[in-house]
């Protein structure tokens, strides 16, 4: 090249191969993350499918490269001789490397916490986690198990500054008034023309009527829901949730009149009977997959499945079980509005979201209104995960966590000793004390405890080690404890003078790490158990041959203890009275919402159907889209649905009363 040219274009040289070794690294990052959730993915991956999704991640690495780089680009680009110096380009070498460190970085935390989210984490994560003291422990006890990531992004890292393509330019090379005006104009052009060219990158695309691109695009290059983490990358997930209106009402129908003639939230009671105040007892157990429990995985493994989960099963055989349940959410936060509230999760959890500061109200808030004694209990610290909000804003009077356990002279007696030392108090002394503090109820009572064991980092006490032993998945020795401290508790329970007039429900906030290929499925990710026990035996126990999801849970307790103070609104149904054809089970998975009913699981993006499947078909192999009688019938339901979702968060209408049940 000529000299002259050479001075003139060697920084924009300079800035496209720089970009190109981000685009690298955000490809390696992309490798890394298959290759750590191979077993998501092995299934459905193929040569030409990792193509398309690659293709398709090109435009979103695109947009976060752009983005994280604009300053960059314009250091790079500034028309100004004087800045082609050493110590200008070592700045901007740092620049370069610092943020897409933090890229590389942020992408290769995100490939070991999507097992537990089945999805790329947005902005939502900085509210859930704010209140934790506790992460710093917690990722550190990640870094040493991952110890691998950590060097490779030492490697990248190191490669990153070594690779970089510093311009071959000086300011003393400037010596003419022509050279410096060449120079600043052409500099100038090619920033001017970056301009739009940077806002075509960001977007999507410059055509006119292109919206910016959201999570929701990655869909088009993806067979199934769970593959979008492959095209997405966390920094553009991160980008393009900050500040961003979660909700928006859909054109689907005119009013709420006309969509609430398909489906209504509100539950107008007529029950049989008298008001008749019987005790409400849940039971969230964290992480607690239907995967783990033997007793319903009987219809796999040719009944041979024996699960990690022996008193469970005791429980099971007296309890009404549902052949198909499934989580709401794949939060802990999740997990919370849609056992106790009835409010599923859609696009992002529902209390991290403004909709949150709507009028709402929960079972315990219900129940507290007409008398009963409500406490909520959680083992952490007190505030966690904004439980404690959560508690207060839904009408539980009463909140026990690890200082109240500590502070108890019966239990913590002051010294802490039954801390785990990263989440909160060990699962079999807190429910143990939680079985206690039932105890000291008023009855009749309404009663939440969540539960923290099976948990990451994945250990267990001490003396138990033994007991349980590493086996298969590492949160397989977890899931035995809490178990033997479920198992504890309802012995403890069963010698109480409430316990026969107490209504049971045990389900999970979300499940957790798998190590069977129907369970990491797109629907697959999603099953809870839903475990009621009535040892009066009003509820009769068995296997329905139905669908059953967290947000059922509260209208079923409330019809069947003859709740009849009003209306009240419940996005699920009463199980105990519902046909079995019609129960049915929804959430909410990168963009794409998850339909099950009819016997199929229905899968759209929010304008068409993108792939119907038996709900029998376990691994989602066979695609029967347009091959379904019920999909037109589905589609009508779903929007709804959603409808009645997105048009009650954003007109603040959730808690009907007496006298306006339906506008309000």
């Amino acid at each position: 090249m000529d000299m002259k040219l050479s001075k003139t274009f060697s920084p924009i040289v300079a800035l496209l191969v720089n970009l190109l070794i981000a685009f690298v690294v955000y490809n390696i990052s992309r490798i890394e993350f298959i290759l750590e959730n191979l077993s998501y993915f092995s299934e459905h991956l193929s040569f030409s499918y990792l193509l398309r999704m690659f293709g398709g991640g090109y435009m979103f690495d695109r947009s976060a490269i752009v983005y994280s780089n604009a300053l960059y680009i314009v250091l790079m680009l500034l028309p100004f001789w004087q800045k082609e110096n050493a110590v200008y380009h070592k700045l901007c070498k740092w620049v370069f490397v610092v943020v897409n460190s933090i890229s590389l970085v942020v992408n290769l935390c995100d490939s070991v916490y999507f097992p537990y989210t089945l999805r790329r984490t947005t902005t939502s994560v900085f509210r859930e986690f704010r209140n934790e003291t506790n992460l710093g422990d917690v990722f550190w006890g990640e870094f040493l198990v991952h110890w691998y990531l950590v060097l490779l992004a030492i490697v990248v890292i190191w490669g990153m500054w070594k690779l970089y393509y510093m311009p071959r330019t000086n300011v003393k090379e400037f010596t003419k008034r022509s050279e410096k005006l060449r120079f600043a104009g052409v500099q100038l052009l090619v920033l001017i023309i970056c301009v739009p060219l940077g806002v075509g990158a960001c977007r999507g695309g410059l055509e006119t009527g292109v919206r910016p691109i959201t999570i929701n695009n990655a869909n088009q290059y993806v067979d199934r829901p769970t593959d979008c983490a492959i095209v997405l990358n966390t920094p553009f997930a991160l980008m393009r949730t900050i500040g961003k209106d979660v909700f928006t009402v859909p054109s689907y129908f005119k009013s709420e009149q006309e969509a609430a003639k398909i489906f209504t939230p509100i539950h107008k009671l007529t029950p049989t009977g008298s008001f008749r105040h019987k005790n409400v007892v849940v039971l969230i157990v964290e992480s607690f997959g239907r995967e783990y429990i033997g007793g319903l995985n009987k219809m796999y493994f040719g009944g041979k499945y024996k699960g990690y989960t022996p008193n469970v099963d005791k429980l099971i055989e007296k309890s009404a079980v549902w052949y198909y349940s499934f989580c709401n959410g794949r939060k802990s936060i999740d997990g919370m509005p849609s056992v106790l509230c009835g409010i599923p999760m859609f696009k992002e959890p529902f209390v991290l979201t403004p909709a949150s500061m709507n009028n709402y109200t929960s079972m315990a808030g219900l129940l507290s209104k007409e008398g009963d004694s409500t406490a909520f209990f959680h083992g952490a610290n007190r505030g966690s995960m904004g439980f404690l909000a959560f508690a207060n804003k839904t009408g539980f009077q009463q909140y026990y966590g690890r200082q109240d356990y500590d502070a108890d002279p019966r239990f913590g007696k002051g010294k802490d000793d039954d801390f785990d030392g990263h989440w909160g108090i060990w699962d079999e002394p807190f429910l143990q004390y939680w079985c206690t503090k039932i105890g000291e109820m008023k009855q009749p009572f309404m009663t939440t405890c969540f539960t923290v064991s099976s948990h990451t980092p994945y250990i267990i006490p001490e003396k138990y080690k033994k007991v349980y032993p590493e086996e298969g998945i590492v949160m397989h020795k977890c899931i035995r404890y809490t178990d033997m401290a479920i198992g504890k508790f309802f012995e403890k329970a069963s010698k109480q003078p409430w316990f026969k007039n107490t209504i049971f429900v045990m389900t999970s906030d979300h499940t957790n790490l798998s190590d069977h290929q129907q369970y990491q499925t797109d629907i697959g990710g999603f099953c809870s158990p839903i475990i009621i026990y009535d040892p009066s035996g009003e509820i009769k126990p068995g296997r329905v041959d139905g669908v059953a999801q967290q947000i059922d849970i509260m209208p079923t307790l409330l019809f069947h203890i003859g709740y009849n103070a009003g209306p009240y609104l419940a996005f699920g149904k009463d199980l105990l009275h519902t046909p079995a054809k019609e129960t049915w089970a929804i959430n909410y998975l990168n963009g794409i919402y998850q339909y099950v009913k009819y016997g199929y699981v229905l899968q759209w993006d929010g304008k068409q159907t993108k792939a119907i499947y038996r709900v029998t078909d376990a691994l989602m192999k066979h695609n029967l889209l347009r091959h379904v009688p019920e999909q037109a019938k589905m589609e009508r339901e779903l929007k709804a649905i959603i409808y009645q979702y997105m048009y009650r968060m954003v007109h603040d209408k959730m808690y009907p009363t007496i006298n306006n049940p339906e506008d309000q």
